[in-house]
């Protein structure tokens, strides 16, 4: 435990790092899905859609959101790091918990996509793609103000 408070600093730039890359991911994807509905399926421009919504999740934003977890339990494991007792910690990983959630999500809307099995609309995705905003405001605000 005490090589995680001498590495400490390493880790939470690195946690912060991950974070950013996975919250661009999820700002990125939804508004792919928008335009993706705009075109026809399975032409041309569907199945460049298809190609840059695989790359952008397999490749930049499920890596990122693995690495921003394996850092973040870092962080907690790190001795003094986590009140247990504080409320911002809760509302935080309940954050988390959501926004893991919608990962998942898009994972599966990406699916839809994919197979020609879209029923949802470009509207639909423009609502989603506020989900990670906001859940962003409550897990920053809940991390450096921690108001309770």
């Amino acid at each position: 435990m005490n090589a995680l408070v001498d590495l400490y600093l390493w880790v939470k730039a690195l946690h912060v790092i991950s974070f950013v890359a996975w919250m661009a991911g999820l700002f990125y994807l939804p508004r792919l899905f928008v335009y993706h509905c705009a075109v026809k399926p399975g032409s041309e421009e569907s199945e460049r859609f298809k190609v840059m919504e695989r790359r952008l999740l397999k490749q930049i934003t499920t890596p990122a959101m693995i690495a921003t977890v394996v850092f973040g339990a870092l962080l907690v494991a790190t001795p003094g790091v986590v009140d247990w007792t504080a409320g911002w910690w809760h509302v935080k990983l309940l954050a988390l918990l959501i926004m893991l959630g919608f990962h998942g999500k898009l994972s599966r809307w990406r699916r839809d996509f994919l197979e020609d099995r879209n029923t949802r609309s470009h509207r639909f995705y423009r609502f989603a793609n506020e989900i990670p905003t906001v859940l962003m405001l409550v897990i920053v605000i809940m991390v450096i103000v921690k108001p309770f």
